[in-house]
């Protein structure tokens, strides 16, 4: 394990850039103080932030750039204007020179993973990056992936998506099996597109001693925790986080509407604050955030775009974890350092991107 975690951040990402960035890092020092930072945006707007956060200024090097990829550049754009010089990929360089043990960013998504391919590479054995996340359920917690890194996926893909997913699960949750299972319309055999079901006569034939493939698994069962690992192709993998956070807002409004409904209920939630109080701390979407860029050559974590100050925190949490506890070791390990682990999965003879 390193002495000190240092972390790349992109200081210019998300919607609100420095303005989130900077307390967002301060409030992760204050829970890792064995945290090192280096600041990559504009120094000027980084200065004043930093000013009001001493603690944080004292364990930090702010690098300048006027470059940053906006929300709107596709990565194509990010990766012909921001190459080099913008703020998203001088933290990720940052990882690849060894001057950092993760970079985390705010900002555009696929520009983010774009970069992060182009710069870090791909982990032998492994053909695409993918993005986790950690997903609240009712028995606890699952890894979710992929959430949109790419788009489509054959079976060779879905059964890296397992491995690396039983690898970051297997960090995360201290299980030296995670149980993993795929997303599916139905839990029998015969349901799904013909990409999921060899994937599925896949991992049942190669019986890894890292994962546990217990089948399908569907859209309910993600957070009913049916397994450690939910594993997707990017495509239906998105569209389940984006239904997923539009229900919390729309369960929060009934709510809301409910305890507003009456006096009587206004008197009810007088007594019932604590258990609301509860809820609310369940369903905040801040302390999941940060998705981990797996199958790179160093660590990247993508935080949401529109999150503030305690939001950007989560995300720095994930990012010094996988950090602190050695994710990248973990999943060669799991690929048995050379991608052994896949090499008796077909290759597809085109990949989708």
């Amino acid at each position: 394990m390193p002495q000190k975690v240092r972390i790349a951040l992109d200081a210019m990402g998300g919607d609100f850039g420095a303005a989130v960035v900077i307390p967002g890092a301060a409030a992760a020092l204050s829970r890792h103080p064995d945290a090192e930072f280096l600041l990559f945006g504009d120094s000027a707007r980084i200065g004043a932030e930093l000013d009001r956060h001493p603690r944080l200024k004292a364990v930090s090097r702010v690098i300048h750039t006027d470059v940053a990829v906006s929300n709107e550049d596709k990565p194509s754009q990010a990766l012909r204007r921001g190459r080099k010089t913008s703020s998203m990929w001088l933290a990720i360089e940052a990882v690849k020179k060894g001057e950092a043990d993760v970079a985390i960013s705010a900002g555009n998504t696929g520009a983010l993973v774009a970069m992060a391919r182009f710069c870090l590479r791909t982990l032998d054995g492994i053909d695409r990056p993918a993005l986790a996340a950690i997903w609240p359920t009712t028995r606890g917690e699952s890894v979710v992936l992929d959430l949109g890194a790419t788009i489509g996926g054959d079976a060779r893909h879905l059964v890296a998506l397992s491995v690396m997913g039983s690898a970051l699960a297997s960090v995360l949750f201290n299980k030296p099996r995670p149980t993993v299972g795929l997303l599916n319309i139905g839990v029998e055999e015969m349901k799904g597109h013909e990409e999921i079901r060899e994937a599925a006569e896949q991992l049942r034939a190669m019986n890894l001693p890292q994962l546990d493939y217990i089948g399908f698994v569907e859209g309910d069962g993600i957070g009913k925790g049916a397994a450690d690992v939910v594993v997707t192709e990017g495509f239906s993998g998105n569209i389940a986080l984006k239904t997923a956070e539009g229900t919390v807002r729309q369960v929060t409004e009934f709510l809301r509407g409910a305890i507003q409904a009456s006096w009587l209920a206004r008197i009810g939630y007088l007594f019932a604050r604590g258990a609301f109080a509860a809820l609310r701390a369940r369903l905040d979407p801040r302390k999941s955030n940060g998705s981990v860029v797996l199958g790179l050559k160093g660590i990247v974590v993508k935080s949401h775009g529109g999150t503030d100050a305690e939001g950007f925190a989560s995300a720095v949490r994930v990012g010094y974890e996988m950090a602190r506890y050695d994710l990248l070791t973990k999943i060669n390990q799991t690929l048995n350092r050379d991608g052994g682990a896949l090499a008796s999965v077909p290759v597809a003879q085109e990949a989708v991107s």
